[in-house]
């Protein structure tokens, strides 16, 4: 079987590696052109072109797939199956249509709840107790196409934007993997449409959206500060200071301060007040400095006394 891969961030290369695996032959890689990263702009390519360079294949870079030009290279490499797993640039009839088998999609949400950009957080943000991966069977519409094979997995109360990237990362690769391997067996997979009935779509994340309003409760801001790690990283002003913050907890405990003031102070975490319980903190990062725990930051605000 031809395969062509499409993907471009972390998230998809352990697809990739598992397609490598499958047994089926990837004929080429396509993935976003390389971006200017880092303090200096430079031109870096994506993790998925790094992947693909290592294990000798070819890669592909367009800047779009509505191109006659484009559209008729990847023609030519003769694909029975397309996989794209976050691949950023949306695939027109012309090329869905394209391979024999159509092209598969690994979409870490369970479908039809958080189609769209940002699936990983919404579900965290939201407070899911559940989350997993669908291996869905493309189609012309956002993420609306019938599901193949699905693994899922729960929501762990610590578990950040960072930690549920990578668990989902791996389970991709997992039902990908048993996907390639019933079809390469001669096996035919069942399409489930969707139902109608629980569609939610996750949003693009915005960095506007990591600025914590003190007035929310504390589990909705704990939830924002979980989900924004790595990225964007929540953001509060606390006691006159910017801060970004890391790692915090909410506490169930009724409390006559304003939202934003803090209320006690530990050795290794601060309580701040909001709309409806406590925030409790325990790593946090200055403007310009690097992340730390709340017990070095006290130390630097001597006017903050552990109480």
């Amino acid at each position: 079987m031809r395969l062509v891969f499409a993907g471009t961030p972390d998230f998809a290369v352990p697809s990739l590696r598992a397609c490598l695996a499958s047994g089926a032959e990837v004929v080429a890689v396509y993935t976003q052109p390389d971006r200017p990263a880092g303090r200096g702009r430079q031109l870096t390519p994506s993790p998925v072109k790094q992947a693909a360079s290592a294990a000798g294949l070819a890669v592909e870079q367009p800047e779009t797939l509505r191109d006659a030009q484009a559209r008729a290279r990847l023609r030519a490499y003769a694909p029975d199956l397309i996989v794209v797993v976050a691949y950023g640039l949306i695939l027109p009839k012309s090329v869905l249509a394209l391979p024999r088998l159509g092209c598969w999609n690994v979409h870490a949400s369970l479908l039809p709840r958080w189609r769209g950009a940002a699936p990983i957080q919404r579900a965290i943000l939201a407070g899911d107790a559940e989350t997993g991966v669908d291996l869905m069977q493309m189609e012309a519409g956002l993420d609306t196409g019938p599901v193949l094979l699905e693994r899922r997995t729960p929501i762990a109360p610590q578990d950040t934007g960072g930690t549920l990237h990578d668990r989902l990362a791996a389970l991709g690769a997992e039902v990908l993997g048993d996907g390639l391997a019933r079809v390469v067996r001669g096996e035919a997979l069942a399409a489930t449409p969707q139902p109608e009935q629980g569609v939610t779509y996750a949003h693009k994340l915005d960095k506007a959206e990591a600025r914590l309003d003190w007035n929310e409760s504390a589990a909705a801001l704990a939830r924002k500060v979980r989900a924004f790690d790595p990225w964007p990283v929540a953001e509060a002003e606390l006691h006159g200071e910017r801060l970004r913050l890391w790692a915090a907890e909410p506490i169930a405990q009724a409390v006559d301060a304003a939202p934003g003031a803090i209320v006690a102070t530990h050795r290794d975490a601060i309580d701040v007040a909001t709309g409806d319980g406590l925030l409790r903190i325990r790593e946090l990062q200055r403007e310009g400095g690097r992340r730390i725990g709340v017990r070095d930051w006290l130390n630097a605000r001597r006017d903050l006394a552990i109480r």
